[in-house]
């Protein structure tokens, strides 16, 4: 336990050095797709919705699970650079400890991002029900599985290049075509296939629900939690092959 706090603090002590300009960098894509998007297309109804109103839950989903994976940056640069896993080789640290700090290091940058956006969304009178547990619930899966994913990756990857592709091919694409900006279900049949097994189209569909005080389909949170156990435990499985 206290090796696990000790990798939490760690990433949080470099969090509370870089707090202002990580408010900010969280900050400009939200607020630039508000203004872009929910100005150009205010007046869409979405399920009864204005646009802003659908845009601001998608925006939380995509931006927990961009800012929960950029942990993996942070872990490259202290293995490439400041070689701070080979000391944690060292330590008397358990790998599950390390995968659960980082993790949940990955997970605090993840509410962080989603506080930011839902005070800029008051900013363009977007208010939803951002107090029921469902809704938080389904932003902790999001950015836990997602969190997972970047510690797993960040022990395979031999570059920041890799991690820049990785980036490009998988996670970016995820970010707009898993129902964040427009509803899946105006895809044609095809695509919705394929992108049902993507786990931000089950986060954005439950955050979106709860959000709205809708009935939440529980299938959407179980799948959520089932995707985020098998990447936590990948990512022990990595941590073990790179310390090997």
């Amino acid at each position: 336990m206290s090796g696990f706090i000790a990798v939490y603090l760690r990433e949080m002590l470099i969090l509370r050095r870089r707090i202002r300009r990580q408010v900010l960098s969280m900050s400009v894509s939200p607020l630039l797709y508000m203004i872009a998007f929910g100005y150009a297309m205010g007046g869409i109804k979405i399920e009864g919705h204005s646009y802003r109103e659908f845009l601001i839950p998608g925006l939380v989903a995509m931006s927990s699970m961009t800012q929960a994976f950029a942990i993996a940056v942070d872990i490259n640069v202290a293995r490439f650079y400041w070689h701070i896993f080979e000391e944690f080789q060292a330590a008397p640290l358990s790998n599950i400890a390390y995968v659960s700090g980082e993790v949940l290091a990955g997970m605090t940058r993840a509410f962080l991002s989603v506080a930011i956006i839902l005070v800029i969304g008051l900013f363009f009178r977007v208010c939803l029900n951002y107090s029921a547990v469902a809704f938080w619930l389904a932003i902790a899966l999001d950015s836990f599985i997602f969190a997972s994913l970047a510690v797993g990756l960040a022990m395979l990857v031999k570059s920041h290049a890799d991690q820049a592709m990785f980036t490009s091919f998988v996670i970016t694409p995820m970010a707009f075509l898993g129902g964040t900006f427009f509803p899946v279900d105006r895809l044609p049949v095809w695509a919705q296939k394929i992108l049902f097994f993507l786990p931000l189209t089950h986060a954005s569909k439950a955050i979106r629900a709860s959000a709205y005080g809708h009935p939440v389909d529980y299938s959407s949170y179980l799948l959520l939690a089932i995707i985020g156990v098998v990447f936590f435990f990948g990512a022990i499985h990595c941590v073990n092959r790179a310390r090997d």
